[in-house]
């Protein structure tokens, strides 16, 4: 792998972390649950983003 693949990945996960922040911001939990969300997200970029894909809370839009 050559520093091209590791770019792509961190931008897949950037992406990722954006759409996860913003579906946060979008669900219909407390706001205090929402930030600690965010903040493991942010915090733990990967490993963040997939907790909060299967136990994270979903889009309030229904």
């Amino acid at each position: 792998m050559n520093i091209g693949y590791h770019g792509l990945w961190g931008l897949l996960i950037l992406a990722g972390d954006i759409w996860a922040i913003i579906n946060i911001l979008q669900s219909a939990v407390s706001n205090e649950k929402k930030l600690i969300w965010i903040v493991a997200v942010v915090l733990l970029p990967l490993l963040g983003l997939i907790l909060w894909y299967f136990l994270g809370p979903r889009g309030g839009k229904a």
